[in-house]
Order: C-alpha cells, then structure tokens, then sequence
C-alpha cells in the first residue's frame, strides 16, 4: 500500500545519556520526495537523532516512524539508505565485495546496482582494492556507495561529504538532487554552513533541540540576514557573536 504520510516523522522524541539530553522533546514530520539538511555545531544531537529515526537506539521518551512505521522495525530496513558519521565498511572486503554484501543484504541486484554505486563515487576501478587500504577519502566514498546501493526510499546521510574533494561533492549533490526528483527523502546532518543551501529545507538543530525549519532564504529573511551562520547564531540566541 502507498505512504501518502510524511516519509519521517518525530513525535517528542528524547534520549539521554544519563543526565544530559542529546536529543530534548524534538517533534517534525518531513514529507517526501525532499533533502532536509540538519544543521548545527559538533555535539548539538544530529547524529543521537538520525540514530534514532533509523532505529538504531531507542529513545528514552517518544518515538519516531519512517513511512508510517514505527521504529526499530527490522521490516522496513530495506527501504532506509543509512550512511554513518564513521566508515560503515568492512575493511578486509575488496570494495566491490563491500557494495555486493549490502546490496545482497537488502535483496538488491548485485550486480548493475553494484557497478552503479560505485561509478557514482568513482571507485569503478577500485571494485577490486582492499577496502582497509583505500585513502581515507576514498573510504568515506564507499560508505556512501554502501548507503545507496538498494536504491532506498528514505536515505539518512551522516556528514556526507566530510574528507570529499569539491569536484566529487558536486557530483554527489548532483545526484542527491536527482534522486530527491525521482521521490526519494534525503535527511543529512551537517555543520557546513555553505552546503546549506542545496538543501530544500534546513532544521537548526542546538543542543538536542530543533531551534528553526524553513528554507535557506525564508530563514535569513527572518533573521534578517544573508549570511546562513548569522541566521543561525541569532535562532541560538548568539546573534552578538557574529557582529
């Protein structure tokens, strides 16, 4: 049956860690078909959060669905792309055993959808390279081959383009772009002011909390600036910092 719902959905979400809240109360429905950018410093809870909307952890309190279902549920994990803040790869596998495990562990076609992947992020003539051997940049690179591999409906991208050179982070935003086109929801974190933008819509996130959510623009128009980090320290409060 089709999801005419908001593909992820956040019903006042927390989790703690002992006595500090990472993730304090968040609610949001994000509807398809959209790259929403989670922006904020280092430690403001975007991670905590993803981990939550994939149901890899359990919240202390709330809950969160991804087309409709309510998570952890091992059921819709096929239809979820998840590309972790570290390498999520096995580093004993060749990088193109790497990508045919995932797409096999997903029930994906092993072999155009492997040779896909890993064009896109030009690793085509390393299918064969000891994935531990691979630069750390090239790393990263497979993890997102790995992410994409079963064409998934909802991909959640954690830091996506950190240690990326700008030439290939264009084309990896290329085919963000294109896949959101064709109906696929993109939620990425991110403390990269400057790639804000090629987002449809941005979440600030600090300190566990989503402190605004609009577009780039209708965000620096309520701040009243052009500048994305002077919107974002006057949402925090900090609009002092940046005079």
């Amino acid at each position: 049956m089709m999801n005419y719902g908001p593909a992820v959905r956040a019903d006042g979400l927390v989790k703690r860690f002992g006595p500090v809240a990472a993730v304090d109360g968040m609610s949001f429905e994000l509807p398809p078909g959209r790259i929403y950018g989670l922006l904020g410093p280092n430690g403001s809870g975007k991670t905590t959060l993803i981990r939550l909307l994939t149901g890899m952890t359990h919240p202390t309190t709330g809950h969160a669905e991804v087309l409709g279902v309510r998570m952890p549920d091992r059921g819709i994990l096929g239809r979820i792309g998840y590309m972790t803040q570290g390498d999520g790869i096995y580093p004993a596998l060749t990088a193109g055993e790497n990508a045919r495990f995932f797409a096999a562990a997903y029930g994906a076609d092993t072999g155009a959808a492997v040779d896909e992947a890993l064009a896109l992020v030009d690793l085509a003539d390393r299918a064969r390279t000891i994935a531990g051997t691979l630069s750390g940049g090239q790393r990263r690179r497979l993890s997102l081959a790995c992410a994409l591999v079963h064409r998934p409906t909802v991909l959640f991208l954690d830091e996506p383009t950190v240690g990326v050179d700008p030439l290939l982070r264009v084309q990896f935003w290329a085919h963000f772009r294109s896949l959101a086109d064709a109906g696929t929801t993109i939620v990425m974190s991110s403390h990269v002011m400057d790639e804000a933008d090629r987002c449809d819509e941005l979440l600030f996130v600090r300190a566990g909390k989503v402190i605004a959510r609009g577009t780039g623009e209708a965000l620096r128009a309520e701040a009243g600036t052009q500048d994305l980090e002077a919107a974002f320290l006057h949402f925090a409060g900090d609009a002092e910092v940046a005079a």
